[in-house]
Parts: structure tokens; C-alpha cells; sequence
């Protein structure tokens, strides 16, 4: 695949929020609530701190050596996890959901731009080593966020009647119906059976979706020697047993993030996740629920399942895998369990983490630096010759659609739809009407500017009409940017929130993931175009 690429400022997008980008630019306001910037110097920083810090690695690659049993493991993925035994080994780190068949495309950008930055940095500063993870967070249970993929404009959605965590789901026969909807729209391309043998050889009726999830992702992602973590695991949560403890008993995290969350308020930030008293789920079978503390009794909602604090803490020690952490505690057994320096986030993720980090400092984890994952948008040949074709570039299309057609009307009409003169013209003639009225009387100048705002009022609607009446006369060019707007951003959103990978594996093969890690950045922070030759 042949493409251009173009970069430009977030900001530019205008699609971003206030908070991510001010911890792009690294305003003051945002300063207090990171550790350390995401240039180099700041990556060195984190190294230095995680040195102090002490992880358990050998259970780290004794459970990972586990996970890859029996997998067909590149010798590239081997070595990285034998390099995690040296003090000198850390982590690059993105995380998600598993959701199926990777749901929307910024699931693939954020693992590429993992893999990116632990290359450079091995380049950046040789003298230590850097090792890509991925961590599945398989425990999550909003199933309706997971269920579904976008494909070729049809929304397919997994119908199953499971609960609980969903990468302890069963992949069932209603997930192969969609892997045979899926055949049925991409075997006509290129690629399009080689994806769809991929798909089959990881998700097996029987097999679990984290499983699948695991597998899927090695096999496009085990020659650039990703490691897939899977952290539903009791050896890696008996690390965080005193965390979870503390949270169950004492509440202690939800004291101190809200604390974080007040004052990122007061410095005009929108909040993203709220703690809870207790930030742990019962993980169980085909049951994830919160707990609760009535009086005495530590309850698991929506289940005859309770607990006296001695049993709580009994039940802990002997079944930490039972114990799921949320949102607030899951960054903090992550960088517990892995000797890691960054994280890559998207914009949501990014904006929760900087609640976190007086937590981190509580609990004397050091706390990585954040980097907002890479995004991109894919401009494929008949897209950017229709818009070329309109006079437009690819960049412009981040306006809305009323922009765009007020820009080609203007352009190519040939009536003129602003009035002949200038407006600052009446704006004068008044003026001189009101010298002469308040050489008649003072109290005419107010009745003057009435009605010269009166008129200016008028004459702008009149123009306003104008262009509405020359714009009837564009309707093809009007569908044509609907088409482009709505394939380039779908639901008025970014097409990486909404398109699934398979359609570009199937158009261009391999290739695709080989372009999106050649075009990754690291630490630039820009968003990148890229435009098919």
C-alpha cells in the first residue's frame, strides 16, 4: 500500500478535548497530576524511578511462559519474555477490552504505537532494553460496549446470552455466525480469506474470548515481539493482595482519587471515572459484581454472596484471582505486576490516569508516563480522487458538512451571494446618520444605532438566503460530501472509533499493519493522515 502521509496538530482536528490537549502542550494546570513529561528526558525519569521500585519479575515470566504454552510463539516474543528477568528490561505498555475480533481501529493503533516506541527507545538509549505488552482487559463485563464490530457500514453484533467478565465468555456458535457474515463481505478482496482463516484459527467454538482475544493478537503481532498479558491471573493478583485489602477495609483509594478529581475540576477539567467506596469486583465463574459494605457484612450485589471481614480477608488470601479491580485500581496492578515506563492511551484513558496519580504516590508505585496513543485516518484512492475532484483536501473534511458546502458554493458559483458593497459601508453611512441627527437632537443617537443594528440584522439574513438558494443548486456536490463525510467520519466521529481492521487486512494484507508501524510515531503527539497513491 502506497500512501502519503500528513501530519497535523490535534488541535487542529478539533475532535480532542480541553484535557488532552493541554497535557499535549503541557500547561501548567496539568503539570500537578503527572509524573513525568513524554519527550525522552522524561522517559529516563521513569526509568530512574522504576529502578527503586521493586517488581517481581520472575513470577511475571513464570506466568507468562504459562500463558504461552502450547502457543505458537515467535522466537522474537520468546526472547522478549526471557529479557524481562534483567533489571535492565522494562515495559512499554497499552491496554483495552477484549473486544471482539479487536472491535474499532484505535484497538491496532495503540498496540502499533507499543511496539514503536520500545523499537526507538532500544535505538534512544541502547543501554537498557524494551520489551511491547499488551494487557487484555479481559474482566470487563459492559458486554454491549464489546459485543459488536463495524463492517463495510453494517453494524454486526455478537447475540449471547452469557454474563459475567466476557473474556471468560465462550466464543458460541452466534460469534461463528458472525465470522461467516464477515467471510460473506471480505472474501471477494485480496486478502480477504486470509483474515478470515485467521479469525477462524483463534476463535473456536468453546474457546474463551480472552483466549481467542490472546490468540488473534499473536498471530498478526508475534513478529514484532509483542507480548499479550493476560492479568486474570492468581500469581500476578497475589502482588496486589495489600492494595486490595486496603481498598475492601479502609476505602482508601476512593478518599484520594476524589481528592485528585476535585482539584482537576477546579483547574476546569471534565471528571472520567468516578471511584467507588469499594473499587473491586467478586470475579467468579459467570460472575463479576461489585462489592459492597452493609454495616458489618461485605456484600457481592446481586448475589447471595457475603462476607465478615475475617472471611473477606481469608477469601483474599486464598482466591486473589476472585478479586477484579476497576478503573481506579486496575492501572495500579498493572504497573505493579510489570516493570513498566509508559502507557499508551487514548484520550479517555489518558484523562483517568491523571486522576491517579496521587494514588500511585499512596501506595509508592511509580507512575508512568503517559502517551496519547497514535491515531490516523485512512484516505483509500476513490475517496481522495472524489475529493480532490470537489477541490478539497483531505484536511478540510474536518470541518462540518455546512462548512464545506459554504466553501464550494462560494468558489464555484457564479452568482455572487454576498452583497455588492461591504457591510462596513452601511455600517458608515450610519455613522454619518447619526452625526447629523444628534446635531438635531442628542436623543436621536441611540434611535440611529437601533436602526442601523436593525438593518445590518436584515441585510445579513438576506445573504444568508442567498446562499441557501445557490446552495439548492449544488444537491450532487452536497451528496458527494455526505458520502466522503460519512465513510472518512462515521456518525460524525473519527473513523478509528468505528471501522474494525479486517476490511484493510483483507484489502491490503499484512502490509496494512507493516504501513500503520512505519507511520506510528512515538513521542511526536501529532495526528496522521494517510492518503492512498
Amino acid at each position: 500500500m502506497n500512501c502519503k502521509s500528513t501530519r497535523i496538530p490535534y488541535r487542529q482536528t478539533g475532535v480532542f478535548s480541553k484535557l488532552v490537549l493541554d497535557y499535549i502542550d503541557q500547561v501548567d494546570a496539568i503539570k500537578p497530576f503527572m509524573a513525568n513529561p513524554a519527550t525522552l528526558q522524561g522517559i529516563q525519569q521513569a526509568i530512574e524511578a522504576r529502578k527503586a521500585f521493586k517488581t517481581n519479575r520472575s513470577v511475571l515470566v513464570q506466568e507468562l511462559k504459562k500463558q504461552y504454552d502450547g502457543v505458537e510463539a515467535s522466537n522474537k516474543v520468546k526472547q522478549s519474555i526471557e529479557s524481562l528477568l534483567s533489571d535492565n528490561t522494562f515495559t512499554i505498555t497499552s491496554a483495552h477490552q477484549n473486544n471482539i475480533f479487536t472491535g474499532p481501529l484505535y484497538f491496532i493503533y495503540k498496540i502499533l504505537h507499543s511496539i514503536k516506541l520500545a523499537d526507538n527507545l532500544k535505538t534512544s538509549l541502547s543501554q537498557y532494553d524494551f520489551v511491547p505488552v499488551f494487557y487484555i482487559g479481559s474482566e470487563d463485563a459492559d458486554l454491549d460496549e464489546l459485543n459488536n464490530i463495524n463492517l463495510g457500514g453494517h453494524k454486526l453484533v455478537w447475540n449471547t446470552k452469557q454474563t459475567g467478565a466476557v473474556g471468560r465468555m465462550k466464543v458460541d456458535k452466534e460469534l461463528l455466525k458472525l465470522i461467516d457474515a464477515m467471510e460473506g463481505q471480505l472474501s471477494v478482496l485480496p486478502h480477504g480469506n486470509d483474515i478470515i482463516a485467521l479469525t477462524k484459527k483463534s476463535y473456536k467454538e468453546g474457546e474463551t474470548i480472552e483466549q481467542a482475544t490472546f490468540l488473534f493478537l499473536n498471530e498478526l503481532f508475534a513478529e514484532y515481539g509483542l507480548i499479550v498479558l493476560k492479568p486474570d491471573n492468581k500469581e500476578l493478583k497475589k502482588e496486589l493482595t495489600t492494595v486490595f485489602e486496603d481498598d475492601l477495609v479502609n476505602q482508601t483509594a476512593s478518599e484520594i482519587v476524589e481528592k485528585s478529581i476535585a482539584a482537576l475540576s477546579d483547574a476546569g477539567y471534565k471528571v472520567q471515572a468516578n471511584p467507588r467506596e469499594i473499587n473491586l469486583f467478586y470475579l467468579k465463574d459467570d460472575l463479576r459484581q461489585r462489592i459492597i459494605k452493609e454495616d458489618t457484612r461485605f456484600k457481592v450485589q446481586g448475589a447471595s454472596i457475603d462476607f465478615s471481614e475475617d472471611e473477606l480477608r481469608k477469601e483474599l488470601e486464598q482466591n486473589p484471582e476472585r478479586f477484579s479491580p476497576n478503573v481506579i485500581l486496575r492501572g495500579i496492578y498493572q504497573e505493579t505486576i510489570l516493570p513498566n515506563i509508559a502507557f499508551i492511551g487514548g484520550g479517555g484513558e489518558t484523562a483517568y490516569w491523571l486522576q491517579l496519580k496521587s494514588l500511585f504516590e499512596h501506595y509508592k508505585v511509580p507512575f508512568p508516563v503517559l502517551v496519547l496513543r497514535n491515531s490516523f485516518l485512512l484516505v483509500e484512492e476513490k475517496w481522495k480522487a472524489l475529493i480532490s475532484k470537489l477541490g478539497y483536501t483531505t484536511e478540510n473534511f474536518f470541518s462540518s458538512e455546512q462548512e464545506l458546502l459554504n466553501k464550494l458554493v462560494i468558489k464555484e458559483s457564479k452568482n455572487e451571494t454576498k452583497l455588492n458593497g461591504s457591510l462596513a459601508a452601511v455600517e458608515e453611512l450610519y455613522d454619518s446618520f447619526k452625526q447629523q441627527a444628534k446635531a438635531v437632537d442628542t436623543t436621536l443617537e441611540k434611535h440611529v444605532d437601533a436602526l442601523k443594528t436593525k438593518t445590518i440584522f436584515r441585510l445579513q439574513e438576506l445573504e444568508k438566503k442567498m446562499l441557501r438558494a445557490e446552495k439548492r443548486k449544488f444537491t450532487d456536490q452536497q451528496g458527494q460530501i455526505q458520502k466522503i463525510k460519512a465513510h472518512l467520519f462515521p456518525g460524525n466521529g473519527l473513523q478509528e472509533r468505528h471501522e474494525n481492521i479486517s476490511y484493510y487486512y483483507a484489502k491490503y494484507g499484512p502490509a496494512i499493519l507493516q504501513l500503520l508501524y512505519n507511520e506510528s510515531l512515538s513521542l511526536e503527539q501529532e495526528f496522521v493522515m494517510l492518503t492512498e497513491k
